[in-house]
């Protein structure tokens, strides 16, 4: 009866954006270098054969290059500042290649700044209050949050869009550059925390969120927490089978398989990452009635974290995707993540 009533509550909060669009399928080789590919070859073996490529040095893929560009000014609100910066990868949309975060400094406590510090990525298609709620709990437990928007999402999406489609998308190619472009501005994000003196450092992410989140762990050797919420091994196989990309699956239908879309985006799953994650503090988060990340997927990555033996620890929610973040869950879910990075950024430190 309780999955019963979840999965309706889920298609029917889901059911509340009217604004998807089918977009048609294209392979993205524009998005992609060319070098040494043969002219004449088929699309799909271009682009297999670029991510075997990226595969064999994910560090040079991830790595991003300095910038001193930051600016920080303050925000409407008195408790926050307004963090902007180029991002690393240039996108033909020039409103795309700003970065915005909103900053939450923590509060301090007998004149003392605290150490610590937490990038949020908030979900696919948040909005500009997506996550603020939480990151000033993270303030008032101590740690200073970074909100950063998304490649498209905010004040980062051309006029002649309403959806961040092109970070998710049926464009394969695109789809790996956007996500890529992600971490790198999440990488940029922690080299700005870090050059303010903070030098204990974590991520949160939740949704699309999670999964960047893991990537810039995966490639970021100053992130010393992590806290993953919803999460899946496979990007593909959320999309091909998640309630919230079903407009992305029409896309993709008749032009490819499951099979080779998830050997095309290996770059963004985090299957490929996780005995990158031995030396880190994760919290994993699913919820039981999840239909956009299905519970199959979710409980496929906890059982890899535990075979791998990968130090880590599970929370599962009681609600489904979306009812996350309704009342009372998104209480809960809020206090179990920001318990776990207090502990992991603010208690004794590793050995």
């Amino acid at each position: 009866m309780l999955q019963a009533f979840f999965h309706a509550w889920e298609r029917h909060l889901s059911s509340v954006s009217k604004d998807r669009v089918v977009r048609p399928f294209e392979w993205g080789l524009d998005w992609i270098p060319r070098n040494g590919s043969r002219p004449d070859a088929p699309p799909a073996e271009i682009l297999s054969d670029w991510v075997s490529n990226v595969m064999q040095d994910t560090d040079t893929f991830y790595a991003v290059e300095p910038t001193t560009d930051y600016c920080v000014e303050k925000a409407a609100h008195a408790t926050e500042r307004r963090l902007t910066f180029p991002s690393a990868l240039r996108t033909p949309q020039a409103e795309n290649n700003t970065v915005y975060c909103r900053v939450f400094p923590a509060r301090s406590r007998r004149g003392q700044r605290s150490p610590a510090a937490v990038v949020v990525l908030p979900q696919w298609n948040s909005d500009a209050g997506g996550h603020v709620g939480l990151c000033r709990l993270l303030a008032m437990s101590g740690m200073t949050a970074v909100r950063l928007s998304l490649p498209y999402h905010g004040d980062r999406m051309p006029p002649h869009m309403t959806r961040a489609d092109y970070i998710v998308s049926s464009n394969v190619a695109r789809t790996i550059q956007v996500c890529r472009q992600a971490v790198l501005d999440a990488r940029r994000t922690v080299a700005w925390l870090a050059s303010e003196g903070y030098d204990r450092i974590g991520i949160l992410g939740t949704s699309l969120g999670s999964c960047l989140s893991l990537l810039t762990t995966a490639h970021e050797p100053l992130i010393t927490a992590q806290a993953l919420n919803h999460i899946s091994p496979f990007f593909a196989d959320v999309v091909w089978h998640g309630l919230s990309t079903r407009h992305v699956r029409k896309g993709l239908d008749g032009h490819v398989d499951l099979d080779l879309l998830r050997a095309l985006w290996k770059p963004l799953s985090p299957w490929w990452f996780l005995d990158r994650l031995r030396d880190r503090q994760t919290l994993l988060v699913y919820a039981r009635y999840d239909l956009t990340f299905p519970v199959d997927l979710s409980t496929r990555l906890v059982r890899e974290f535990q075979t791998r033996r990968i130090d880590h620890e599970l929370t599962v929610l009681p609600c489904g995707h979306y009812s996350t973040g309704k009342a009372p869950f998104k209480f809960v879910d809020g206090w179990v993540l920001t318990r776990f990075l207090r502990k992991a950024l603010l208690g004794p430190r590793r050995s």
